[in-house]
């Protein structure tokens, strides 16, 4: 195992910040595809080239011994999860605003409170549950149910949200299983292997322009993956977390710059209460903090 670097926050800051500011260029990517390739194709290229980038660098890190874990099929289940948040969150800024889409997306903060208490048996203190409710007050905002602006793909960005939350706690419970870098190759390979198998019968030839983009889809990912690991080897996650919401303003400026999207006036309230509450969240579950393998609500890769 590599010795971590000495601890810097202001260094884990900058690369929190340079994390945030780079990946929603592959979601803002995958909306400009979704208008002449399948999803499903735009999924298979992100996990396909992230695969491609992040074993060989694994290997070359670490031995292959180091791929040897007690639970494999949970290691490569976890990236399942992983894979249905992005189908589901893909598919939806097909139709919404990438601004809504992050925000209602932000919201597995909220829901990893209640699957704490329910499913993992964690003691969750009266402010939590109060913030979470109010975060559930954000989403009604932004989402609107019963209003004429309601738009159905509001619902897979919140089902995204479920998903990311069971992946963020998978990765609690495989904690310390593997280095990061071979979790980051296990959660690649299910998304790899499952879309591979579909492509035959969904497969649309690209140009030569649009494969590098699909390409670039997989090298963005992996790079937020790896500055975000080593953001956390230099600052604790209760100091680092509040940063991750940065990606809420990128995602905005390439909303209006791309696709000329601005949330409306109810969104940009819910996705303040939204940002709030996380960021009181993040930084009450200082735990989080204790563990370099442990990827922390937000960190939407």
């Amino acid at each position: 195992m590599p010795q971590l670097p000495s601890r810097n926050p202001t260094i884990g800051i900058a690369l929190i910040v340079t994390a945030m500011l780079v990946v929603p260029f592959m979601d803002a990517i995958a909306k400009l595809l979704s208008a002449r390739y399948p999803i499903l194709q735009l999924v298979w290229a992100r996990f396909f080239f992230h695969f491609l980038v992040v074993t060989p660098l694994a290997l070359w890190r670490h031995n292959p011994i180091s791929f040897v874990t007690k639970q494999p099929f949970l290691q490569v289940g976890r990236g399942l999860f992983l894979l249905a948040a992005t189908v589901c969150f893909w598919a939806a800024i097909k139709y919404i605003p990438l601004a809504d889409a992050i925000a209602l997306l932000f919201f597995d903060a909220v829901i990893i409170v209640a699957l704490s208490a329910l499913v993992l048996r964690e003691q969750v203190q009266a402010s939590r549950w109060l913030a979470a409710g109010v975060g559930l007050i954000g989403v009604l905002m932004i989402v609107r149910p019963g209003f004429e602006t309601f738009h159905w793909a509001s619902l897979l960005a919140l089902a995204a949200s479920v998903f990311f939350s069971v992946f963020f706690l998978s990765n609690r419970l495989l904690a310390g299983e593997v280095a990061p870098l071979v979790a980051l190759s296990y959660q690649s390979v299910g998304g790899f292997l499952v879309m591979t198998a579909i492509m035959p019968f969904i497969w649309v030839t690209p140009t030569a322009t649009d494969l590098a983009l699909m390409l670039a889809i997989g090298l963005i990912g992996a790079t937020g993956h790896m500055l975000l690991i080593r953001a956390f080897e230099y600052g604790d996650a209760s100091l680092l977390a509040p940063y991750l919401y940065a990606e809420i303003i990128m995602q905005v400026v390439l909303g209006y710059w791309l696709f000329n999207d601005l949330p409306g006036s109810w969104a940009w309230l819910g996705i303040a209460l939204i940002i709030i509450v996380g960021i009181f969240l993040s930084i009450a579950a200082k735990e989080a903090s204790r563990s370099d393998n442990q990827p922390i609500p937000g960190a939407h890769l």
